[in-house]
């Protein structure tokens, strides 16, 4: 075995120390934009839920790695067999119910709390920002928690979960109202969410690849627009290159510290 010197320990040490140097000052200059921000919007991916120990659709170990989306998560599969399909998101729904917003989610409830004009903008599912408190929220690809009619999309409050989709007083079946494969986003949310980037100042992206669209459209957009773009992965993304920050760690390590340092300036 290679032994490694006392000099070389050091000169890691320094190195690592010196990177924790950079990334302090760049969450200092993140809190501080924020903090003098007047327009603020934030878009949350799967990485944010995935530190609440939620599954990720995409990645090797990911919700589609073992399930085809065709058979579970289309309008077709559904009319095919409403109660497979029923009960596999049942499963999911209370699967999800079972995990707890993480310190990302109640950073973005204080931040929200402390901004003049603030609008959060999830790719989420799973509801943790509403059980976090968040209020301000579009939700692009729906909430598992909700419910509506197959046919003419009447809402449903579901008392509990069954075995079978129950039926709606129109006489179609109820389903969750979450985004399937083949399905255009929600008309409203999508305006909103573009309207609003298109106005903000600061634009904070979170635990997202941006690799699904039109979310992944956002970021450009505000760039274009003139935003500042800060950006917080656990990796790099596909828009890693146009941020004006790029903050490489966990979403619940990280934004705590950003909303930290944005009440030093608030």
């Amino acid at each position: 075995m290679e032994e490694i010197s006392d000099k070389e320990c050091r000169g890691g040490g320094r190195l690592k120390d010196e990177q924790n140097d950079e990334l302090n000052k760049l969450i200092e200059i993140a809190g501080e934009r924020l903090a003098f921000s007047g327009r603020t919007i934030v878009l949350t991916g799967a990485g944010v839920s995935k530190e609440s120990g939620i599954p990720t659709f995409r990645d090797t170990d990911g919700i589609w790695q073992k399930y085809k989306p065709e058979e579970l998560a289309t309008r077709e599969a559904f009319m095919a067999n409403p109660t497979r399909v029923w009960k596999w998101y049942r499963d999911r729904a209370l699967s999800v119910r079972e995990k707890k917003p993480n310190p990302a989610h109640y950073a973005l409830v204080e931040l929200e709390a402390l901004l003049p004009h603030f609008l959060l903008i999830t790719q989420n599912i799973d509801n943790l920002h509403r059980r976090a408190g968040s209020k301000e929220i579009v939700e692009l690809h729906g909430n598992i928690e909700r419910f509506k009619c197959f046919e003419h999309s009447h809402p449903y409050e579901l008392s509990s979960w069954g075995d079978e989709p129950p039926i709606c007083h129109c006489g179609s079946l109820i389903r969750p109202d979450v985004v399937w494969f083949g399905e255009p986003l929600p008309q409203a949310e999508l305006e909103c969410a573009f309207a609003e980037t298109e106005k903000c100042e600061v634009f904070l992206s979170i635990g997202t690849s941006a690799v699904v669209k039109p979310a992944g459209l956002l970021p450009y957009i505000a760039k274009r627009y003139s935003a500042f773009l800060i950006e917080i992965n656990i990796e790099e993304s596909e828009i890693t290159e146009i941020t004006d920050i790029f903050l490489r760690g966990k979403a619940a390590e990280l934004l705590p510290k950003v909303v930290e340092l944005s009440l030093i300036h608030i």
